[in-house]
């Protein structure tokens, strides 16, 4: 059969030959030649053994050049006509991005405490709100050029509402939902805590007289109890009638919640969709304005939530980005108290994540069999 025939013959299947005939002294080999499979070539006569005789020699020598001649031909006729070539890529580059639902489960757990202890910060807070007939608001300067109005406070949370349903419907899609999930539960933990801090310490009066704040319980702990279940249950905002109580001011927990969802919005959904970023950027901007429009909370409050939530955002996110940073010794953003936490959350995590969306949920057995086949006829 010729060596045409057989480069015909092997088309389809496209296998991989490789012929590599080094022999300095033909006549001196005992076995017929062999492919890279291991076995004889076929259609090809083996050698006969030398003879003695000049013409006997140059026959030998001869038909082994036909021989070596073939095994070429087919070798490069069949590299010719393969499409691709298969590139193994090692095993421990495959797994750079461990899902680790776990540690997920950790940081939430972790954003839940820091909600639930929010609330009864609020409630402590509240019972030293100085009187606001006996204590006017604080001078401010956004307040002096701008008038309340009413429904401001409303567009704030309808805006706030819209964001973070936007940011969870994004995360669902996310092909590394758990490594995001348990970075945004963290930030939503650790802002939450700053400000449980910030409003035990320092308890600033009401910033205008048209605030309702309920009567002050004392020493009535079950009527505490009762109104730290109904801010949980409502979610901490107005629209649901389970936030009366005063003190909570420094700072912002509306603009934390506002800055933080776009943030997260921009971070990890695609550059070109850029309508998208600034539909979101218009939402979370137009909200933290409407809070002061609506004399809720001082100047002071809104500025400090917006620092402090940036802040603490890139900070976490140039340390998860830029890997070199986590073992260098001059890297002063590794002096935070966070950063074993940090260190826990991020240790298997060896790359950047990337912005890559697949379904929440597993396709039927029967729809991956399909699509194991459809896939399987186009890559013949």
């Amino acid at each position: 059969m010729a060596a045409s025939d057989l480069i015909q013959e092997n088309d389809e299947g496209c296998p991989h030959v490789d012929a590599d005939v080094t022999a300095t002294n033909p006549p001196s080999l005992p076995h017929p030649p062999r492919v890279a499979n291991g076995n004889p070539a076929r259609h090809v006569s083996s050698p006969t053994p030398p003879t003695d005789t000049p013409d006997g020699k140059r026959k030998h020598e001869r038909s082994w050049f036909q021989q070596n001649q073939l095994i070429h031909s087919l070798s490069s006729g069949l590299r010719r006509h393969c499409d691709y070539i298969r590139i193994a890529v090692p095993e421990e580059r495959a797994n750079r991005l461990p899902k680790e639902w776990w540690k997920t489960g950790v940081a939430f757990l972790y954003a839940l405490f820091n909600l639930i202890f929010t609330t009864v910060v609020i409630t402590i807070v509240h019972e030293r709100v100085p009187d606001k007939s006996l204590n006017p608001p604080l001078p401010d300067k956004f307040f002096d050029y701008v008038d309340r109005v009413p429904w401001a406070f409303t567009v704030t949370e309808a805006n706030g509402l819209i964001l973070v349903a936007l940011w969870l419907i994004q995360w669902i899609f996310l092909k590394h939902r758990a490594i995001v999930g348990r970075r945004c539960f963290f930030l939503i933990g650790t802002l939450y805590m700053y400000r449980c801090v910030t409003m035990y310490i320092t308890t600033l009066p009401v910033p205008g007289k048209h605030m309702v704040c309920a009567p002050k319980l004392y020493n009535d702990s079950t009527g505490k109890v009762w109104r730290i279940l109904r801010l949980i249950s409502g979610g901490g905002l107005s629209l649901t009638g389970s936030h009366l109580m005063c003190g909570d001011f420094l700072y912002s927990g509306h603009t934390v919640m506002l800055t933080l969802s776009y943030l997260f919005i921009k971070e990890y959904s695609p550059r070109w969709m850029w309508w998208y970023h600034w539909f979101c950027w218009l939402l979370s901007a137009s909200g933290v304005v409407c809070i002061l429009i609506a004399h809720e909370h001082y100047s002071i409050d809104v500025v400090i939530g917006y620092f402090v939530t940036t802040r603490t955002f890139w900070w976490y996110h140039t340390m998860a980005n830029t890997h070199v940073l986590r073992q260098a010794p001059n890297n002063y953003l590794s002096r935070t108290w966070w950063n074993p936490i940090f260190n826990f959350l991020e240790k298997n995590v060896r790359a950047t994540v990337p912005i890559a969306f697949s379904w929440p949920v597993a396709l039927p057995s029967s729809c991956r069999q399909t699509y194991r086949i459809v896939e399987g006829g186009r890559d013949e």
